[in-house]
């Protein structure tokens, strides 16, 4: 009698282990949308707000619990040394090596292919940004809210590496999945992107227009906030910003112009998603 109850209490014990085996694994998951290598899947609050700022390379402002500017319908907070569009290019591969799900939220790369797959020198002094950007996402905290979606904590959970082999490893926060709720991310051609290498502004209007699949007339004074840009003068800005749009016309195909109401019209073909979510949309609307 007291074998058998050793034996129950045994594979008791050890069902328990397993049930908690499996919850870990659920949380250490992170289960984002599956895109092509092509692209980047990065949520719309970050293309559609100045949490990554068209701004210079330079020293970064440090911000404790700032409003970031953003469009309408997203709440967005922020608190860390101020990130740019080549933080963006880090936070946007960590997230794609993350994607496949296989290594739960763990991500496992070298220096070397990361600065490579950014499109960037693999020197001593790359290696030293890319460990700076790791140490600027890791302390990066935002509180984001669109709709029911929402996600409080860092752009990435913490990391390790080995200075000898260049190795990292690095934990996502899976949390973040919040953020990629219906209609709440993008895919970011890559390829087009990185044609606008060091063009910070340039880069921000591919990804907050890529968000749209009929963009919307906005003011260039709009624009301007919404970049994060540090230029102060509007007139300094709008030289700026047609000289972008030019890069971005470049490089998409997407015609533009400013008309006299100071108003930006960009014009793009939309992707195949945001084809059938326009064509769902139009449904919508006749069945009213």
């Amino acid at each position: 009698m007291l074998g058998t109850l050793a034996r129950l209490e045994a594979l008791s014990a050890e069902r328990a282990k397993k049930r908690q085996s499996e919850e870990t694994a659920k949380i250490l998951q992170l289960p984002l949308p599956i895109w092509p290598d092509q692209v980047r899947g990065v949520p719309n609050v970050a293309l559609r707000s100045a949490l990554f700022g068209a701004i210079k390379r330079g020293p970064r402002r440090y911000m404790d619990r700032e409003i970031v500017t953003s469009l309408d319908g997203y709440e967005v907070r922020y608190t860390g040394p101020r990130l740019d569009q080549a933080d963006l290019d880090v936070w946007e591969q960590c997230l794609h090596l993350a994607r496949q799900g296989g290594v739960g939220c763990r991500i496992h790369f070298t220096a070397h292919s990361f600065l490579k797959n950014i499109h960037r020198s693999t020197g001593g002094k790359d290696v030293e940004w890319l460990k700076s950007a790791f140490s600027r996402l890791a302390s990066a905290v935002i509180e984001a809210k669109h709709g029911k979606f929402a996600y409080f904590g860092p752009m990435i959970q913490h990391g390790g590496r080995d200075d000898e082999t260049g190795e990292y490893c690095i934990e996502m926060n899976p949390a973040i999945v919040a953020l990629y709720g219906p209609d709440g991310w993008s895919q970011i051609d890559w390829q087009q992107r990185q044609q606008l290498k060091r063009q910070p502004l340039a880069q921000w209007l591919h990804g907050f227009y890529s968000t749209h699949a009929q963009p919307f007339p906005l003011k260039v004074k709009t624009l301007h906030q919404l970049s994060g840009s540090e230029i102060k003068q509007l007139y300094h800005f709008r030289a700026e910003l047609k000289a972008a749009l030019a890069k971005l016309e470049e490089a998409t195909g997407w015609s533009w112009n400013i008309d006299e109401a100071d108003l930006v019209h960009l014009n793009k073909i939309p992707t195949p998603s945001q084809s059938k979510h326009l064509l769902k949309k139009n449904k919508e609307k006749s069945t009213k």
